[in-house]
């Protein structure tokens, strides 16, 4: 028997506008954002930061994006520059500074961007999975799995999506079992990123108890 404490983990991470009351809202949702998202490939040389405000990218395309938190962070890993330094600057200056140490190559880089900002900054080599992809999945095959009950805290739902990642926890209440004399149901985790947060994954489990703080007991199957 163990405690699983991923759900728990996420409960308290997130934000009331990540929580999602159904998995049928939590899919909508995803494929809508899938919709509004767009790839656009450019050499990173070509990227041009502007910094009259706020920091942006002006791309070759003739449009600009801002920039979230995720992407500031992958642009300044791309730059081999500290995160920390460049927040640090006046926008003016921390655009020029991104601007000199842009690398230089001969291939582009992909940018992920909505009509307000770059979600995410990948190399060639990046595969993204969408989030509404693996929803369908999911969809067709999960019959009477339904979120667990609402936490404690009034918005934890088990079923999230923010800027940089998905969790969906899920549980068939109807599917009880005896496995040595105890009564036990299943249940499983699911997670991904559209924008390289976090790898695809899924983790099923067998419950005897679910609680309102989303720390269960648990067989790991």
């Amino acid at each position: 028997m163990a405690n699983l404490t991923k759900a728990h983990r996420e409960l308290f991470k997130r934000e009331p506008d990540e929580c999602f009351e159904s998995f049928e809202q939590l899919h909508e949702t995803c494929r809508r954002r899938r919709q509004e998202s767009m790839e656009h490939w450019q050499l990173p040389q070509e990227l041009r930061p502007e910094g009259n405000g706020s920091l942006r990218l002006s791309l070759d395309d003739g449009t600009t994006c801002g920039l979230t938190d995720w992407s500031f962070g992958q642009l300044c890993g791309l730059c081999g520059v500290s995160r920390q330094t460049i927040n640090r600057l006046q926008p003016a200056t921390a655009a020029l500074a991104i601007r000199e140490t842009l690398p230089s190559a001969n291939k582009p880089i992909q940018l992920l961007k909505t009509d307000r900002a770059a979600k995410a900054v990948h190399g060639v080599s990046y595969t993204r999975l969408w989030n509404a992809e693996l929803l369908d999945v999911i969809s067709e095959f999960r019959s009477d799995f339904e979120p667990p009950q609402r936490a404690f805290n009034g918005h934890g739902t088990g079923l999230y999506c923010g800027e940089q990642d998905l969790f969906a926890f899920l549980v068939d209440p109807k599917g009880w079992t005896e496995i040595g004399k105890e009564q036990f149901a299943p249940g499983f985790f699911a997670w991904n990123s559209e924008v390289g947060r976090r790898s695809l994954g899924i983790q099923t489990f067998w419950y005897q108890r679910i609680c309102g703080n989303h720390v269960r007991r648990f067989t790991i199957r």
